[in-house]
């Protein structure tokens, strides 16, 4: 993969509202959600972006808030997406690497995310990074209506 990982900057919204649109067509986020979730870097988010050739490949977030037990911290998977042209290059894995590495270095006892239960090229990748499957939250995305898979990972 010759990819390298920088910060997601305001100035890459626009393109990544583009690959967003391309991959989920019925629920992509929108302009406003990446500015909110930017606005939280780096107090509660991590974001970065895949570049290749001076091209966004892909992006990911993270975002680490207070867990359940007292003095923990957990970490959600916000987004991973890889623009089509880059798709089976295992940078999918480059960025969730990046995102548990990050969320050992905020000290997050486990990461969480929610899924699609008809994206099972995801799903395989977060089983082989030991992501365990938790629950489902029905119609999740909308307006498809498609059911979230809930996975949950332990982190030493």
């Amino acid at each position: 993969m010759a990819a390298i990982l920088r910060p997601f900057r305001w100035w890459d919204i626009e393109t990544v509202r583009l690959v967003e649109q391309d991959l989920f067509p019925e629920d992509p986020w929108s302009v406003e959600m990446f500015w909110s979730e930017l606005a939280d870097v780096p107090h509660s988010r991590y974001y970065v972006i895949a570049e290749d050739d001076g091209e966004i490949a892909g992006y990911a977030g993270l975002m680490s808030q207070p867990g359940a037990a007292p003095g923990a911290v957990e970490g959600w998977v916000q987004n991973i997406a890889v623009a089509r042209a880059h798709q089976g290059r295992g940078l999918g894995t480059v960025l969730l690497e990046a995102l548990l590495e990050e969320a050992l270095r905020r000290k997050c006892v486990e990461v969480w995310l929610e899924v699609r239960t008809d994206n099972d090229s995801a799903q395989r990748l977060y089983t082989r990074h030991g992501f365990e499957s938790v629950g489902i939250r029905r119609g999740y995305y909308q307006p498809g209506n498609y059911d979230a898979l809930i996975m949950r990972k332990a982190l030493a």
